[in-house]
């Protein structure tokens, strides 16, 4: 029995386990971690902080996670907006696009801070992709067509967006 002891004991000494990695330093992009989720809707909540400050943390966020940072504004009563967004949330885009991180915000809680961070667009969903400030580059698609083609609409302006084929 305790030679059965002194064997145990040596072979659990012996055990090795991977050291566990460690996490990137706030605002660092040399590690990668890999996001929750391909296709993730962050929901900004309305308030004060102005749009710019908020995507510029969130654009470090993104890029930690290997994701792109699109900055998406719908409405409640957006058709072509809750057909995408129930589509990236059931997973049936995450082989549509490349992994990336929606920004939400509401046109209708959020549309005054948002024009004043430059993100303008005539029709919604806007897709805009953000400057290094934090401000609308621009770069940016909007509207959509209602009913079931509107995902199938929206989708390859998006990829085209991110830089995808």
């Amino acid at each position: 029995m305790q030679r059965f002891f002194w064997v145990t004991l040596a072979l659990a000494a012996c055990e090795t386990r991977p050291a566990p990695r460690p996490e990137p330093a706030q605002g660092s992009s040399s590690a990668i971690r890999a996001p929750s989720r391909p296709l993730e809707f962050i929901r900004i909540t309305p308030g004060a902080e102005p749009v710019d400050a908020i995507v510029q943390r969130e654009s470090r966020e993104a890029a930690a996670y290997g994701q792109h940072l699109v900055v998406y504004v719908g409405a409640t009563w957006c058709e072509p907006c809750k057909r995408f967004h129930r589509a990236v949330e059931e997973g049936k885009m995450n082989d549509q696009l490349p992994p990336t991180r929606f920004l939400e915000f509401d046109l209708d809680q959020d549309g005054e801070r948002l024009k004043a961070a430059g993100y303008r667009s005539r029709y919604i969903p806007l897709f805009a992709l953000p400057s290094s400030d934090g401000r609308g580059s621009g770069k940016q698609i909007e509207g959509s067509i209602k009913g079931e083609g509107a995902v199938a609409e929206i989708t390859p302006r998006l990829r085209k967006l991110l830089g995808e084929r």
